[in-house]
């Protein structure tokens, strides 16, 4: 899919671009799987914010998006290729023999009329095809992966997004993540095969900063253009540096750089190779 440009009108449109949306055949969602956002801004029942930078944005409704695909042996047929404002790849519309209809991740170059279909057992590896890991071939692309049996779909769901199945050994199965983390799964997850679609949301550029407050991103103050009360970094005289040994967050703990990531968490013991430095647990 190409990336669409736009004609230099204005200096924030001279490099701005968008993804190309030629796949596109249906504006408007399904209204039985489509319901209203309630814009909280990233604050709690208080009303107090517990997440900064929030606030704004266009309205979009939800589409529930069907992540476990639990109509087995099942052949659903593509009616429509659609647009989530809630995320980043496609979706697509599927309905099943008693007219039932489900949206599920669009993978790439899977078009309208086409037929998916999910698996507890060993099936044809197709493009959008379902089923466990242990009956995917080695080698194999995949998308939309469980980390615990029958939970649905939790990594690997952003555009363009997929993970490479490297073997399966002692009922796991070893996958190759998008980060380049090389992770140990249960065979008995499942995952969808192929590629997730929008390839090209990465080569977007914004070029205004209208768009992000579209996106409900409100602008991000520099720390040190704070007052020492707000913040660590701030305070002094004119541009002044930070004035510490290291960064600090808002809250005072170390900040670029800094793993987060406990020590201890259980599931460090299924990551063979970390994202960062080729880190072996």
């Amino acid at each position: 899919m190409p990336i669409k440009t736009y004609k230099p009108t204005t200096p924030a449109r001279r490099y701005m671009s968008n993804t190309d949306f030629s796949e596109i055949d249906k504006k408007r969602p399904e209204k039985s799987l489509a319901s209203n956002i309630k814009k909280k801004a990233g604050r709690n029942n208080t009303g107090t914010i517990t997440v900064r930078r929030r606030g704004g944005g266009s309205k979009r409704q939800y589409r529930a998006i069907d992540f476990k695909r639990t109509r087995f042996d099942e052949k659903a047929t593509v009616t429509s290729i659609e647009y989530d404002p809630n995320r980043t790849s496609f979706i697509m519309l599927v309905e099943y023999p008693d007219g039932t209809k489900s949206y599920i991740l669009a993978p790439k170059e899977l078009e309208k009329g086409a037929t998916v279909v999910s698996s507890d057992k060993k099936i044809e590896p197709e493009t959008g095809s379902r089923m466990p890991l242990k009956f995917v071939p080695d080698g194999s692309f995949v998308y939309n992966i469980e980390l615990t049996p029958k939970c649905g779909g939790c990594i690997v769901r952003s555009a363009g997004g997929t993970a490479t199945l490297m073997g399966k050994e002692g009922g796991f199965a070893q996958l190759k993540l998008p980060s380049g983390e090389i992770r140990l799964v249960k065979d008995g997850c499942a995952a969808s095969i192929g590629q997730l679609s929008n390839v090209v949301h990465e080569k977007t550029v914004i070029g205004k900063a209208g768009r992000v407050r579209h996106m409900r991103k409100r602008p991000s103050v520099r720390g040190k253009a704070m007052n020492p009360v707000d913040h660590p970094h701030g305070g002094g005289e004119g541009r002044s540096p930070i004035g510490l040994t290291h960064p600090k967050t808002k809250w005072g703990k170390p900040a670029l750089g800094v793993r987060t990531r406990k020590k201890n968490k259980k599931s460090g013991k299924y990551i063979v190779r970390d994202r960062r430095a080729n880190k072996r647990k």
